[in-house]
């Protein structure tokens, strides 16, 4: 290479006609033979950046959290149609009237013995046959009086004269009661609006220990599968 630079340059140095020209020339073969040695020069390859920490997604942010998780799971519960415990509420405590003997009575009552507890409405008909199933119940265990059932009417435009009617037409002998509002609004809040749903057949269960047991949705519940659930609590 530096022989071809000396001839270059002894050819650039000479003098002529043709000295301006092959001046131009020679300088352009010049560029473009130097041009050619650096790129022999290897060039450096880029290295791709590292992701940003914001960008990489942790653990942390793409996992379920355990709240969601535990939320899920108990509406898993929920849907499988059988039983589940439930919390038990403030209002037991609450003083209602018994539409049929005039007196107050409230939940708390109960304590030491089991409350089937079922919601209702004097319009419906599920109701009426639910009632039925329950006036069997009673008859199947002998009548025990640690078995105590009340009937509450949730709907807002019936009131303890009509509900009495109803009671005495059907002759049905336990506790029947116009749930007050605070009551109703508890239910709906506290467990579902489906027990404020009557079609449905809303029942909970609460056994000797004060703990409280929501029964299936959708279906008139025959005494026989109550007292299959009723009975055990009673002998605890």
């Amino acid at each position: 290479m530096s022989r071809s630079r000396r001839a270059l340059g002894s050819v650039a140095s000479s003098s002529g006609p043709a000295s301006s020209w092959m001046r131009a020339a020679i300088a352009l073969v010049m560029v473009l033979v130097l041009s050619g040695c650096d790129s022999t020069t290897p060039t450096p390859t880029p290295t791709a950046p590292a992701p940003s920490a914001a960008a990489a997604p942790t653990a942390a942010s793409t996992a379920p959290s355990e709240s969601a998780a535990s939320s899920a799971a108990a509406e898993d519960a929920d849907d499988d149609g059988s039983s589940t415990a439930v919390e038990r509420p403030e209002w037991f405590g609450l003083e209602m009237t018994d539409v049929l003997t005039g007196e107050p009575f409230t939940i708390d009552d109960f304590e030491g013995k089991v409350v089937l507890l079922e919601t209702m409405a004097v319009w419906c008909p599920t109701c009426q046959r639910q009632g039925d199933e329950v006036a069997r119940l009673h008859e199947l265990l002998g009548h025990t009086e640690d078995l105590v059932s009340v009937s509450l009417d949730v709907d807002m435009g019936e009131d303890e004269a009509l509900l009495k009617k109803y009671a005495e037409k059907l002759g049905y002998d336990w506790r029947f009661a116009v749930a007050p509002l605070l009551v109703a609004r508890a239910l709906g809040n506290k467990y579902s609006a489906q027990y404020l749903n009557p079609p449905l057949s809303p029942m909970l269960i609460i056994d000797r220990e004060g703990n409280v047991l929501g029964l299936p949705f959708g279906s008139v519940k025959d005494a026989e599968s109550l007292q299959g659930v009723v009975e055990p609590l009673l002998e605890a």
